[in-house]
């Protein structure tokens, strides 16, 4: 059997224009090209396309995609390989899934939260390409190193640590201190003190300090974070950092 280019496109959840791309790079030929030049995929193709799809969920980019194709010959080997990724990705889903109900529930219950629970089956570098865009690559190595020397209790620590410090910024919101307070700022310092160690003691400027806590509104994903300790806590974090970096950097 063999199929149309849009029938192709259409049952893979993708475009003609994406599939022609794949084609002039070398990645996904079609099988035959009819008289019409239409382009035509047999069942090769289309198990072939399911694996270009399979990798490109696990964030490969299409040259590394081209790598491992080429080196896997043997489609069925391939397929349980890729088969394992999957089963693996499918149980750190399932951790985060269970990760966000605790969460949920003992943010609901006013119970501790720990650490280790709420970062369950996350990956730091899901988020490798915006650090290296927003603070260079060497900034992303140096903190990427650090942080796998790190033991897991070591981690959860960490980790801790900043839930602990968000935890005191929505108490002192919700209380109704002012970002300038002595109180909001002795807080504010600790923020910055642990910013420092996992930017490997390198000292965040005024414009840093004050810039981060801007992302913290800007970024809808730090905005819900923080503002699961209270509505408003993020903004309130912002400028209680660029109050911090006007007096202190």
């Amino acid at each position: 059997m063999e199929w149309s280019i849009q029938d192709v496109a259409r049952s893979a959840g993708t475009t003609s224009r994406t599939l022609r791309h794949y084609d002039g790079i070398g990645l996904l030929p079609p099988s035959r090209v009819g008289g019409n030049g239409y382009r035509y995929y047999d069942e090769h193709a289309l198990v072939r396309l399911q694996r270009i799809l399979l990798l490109r969920e696990l964030g490969l980019g299409l040259p590394a995609i081209a790598d491992v194709l080429e080196g896997e010959r043997d489609t069925a080997a391939a397929l349980r390989t890729h088969l394992t990724l999957l089963e693996q990705e499918r149980e750190r889903i399932g951790r985060q899934i269970e990760s966000v109900r605790t969460t949920l529930r003992k943010t609901e219950g006013g119970e501790q939260l720990m650490a280790d629970e709420v970062f369950d089956g996350f990956d730091h570098t899901q988020y490798k390409d915006e650090v290296i865009e927003r603070w260079g690559r060497e900034a992303y190595e140096k903190g990427d190193q650090w942080w796998r020397s790190l033991s897991q209790d070591e981690k959860n620590a960490f980790q801790q640590r900043q839930l602990d410090i968000a935890a005191d910024f929505g108490a002192a919101h919700a209380a109704g201190r002012p970002p300038d307070s002595d109180e909001v700022q002795a807080i504010t310092r600790r923020q910055y003190e642990w910013i420092a160690i996992g930017w490997q003691g390198r000292r965040p400027t005024a414009e840093q300090f004050a810039g981060l806590g801007r992302m913290y509104v800007d970024d809808p994903r730090f905005t819900a974070n923080y503002d699961r300790h209270g509505d408003g806590t993020a903004a309130f974090i912002r400028d209680a950092m660029t109050v911090y970096a006007e007096r202190n950097l």
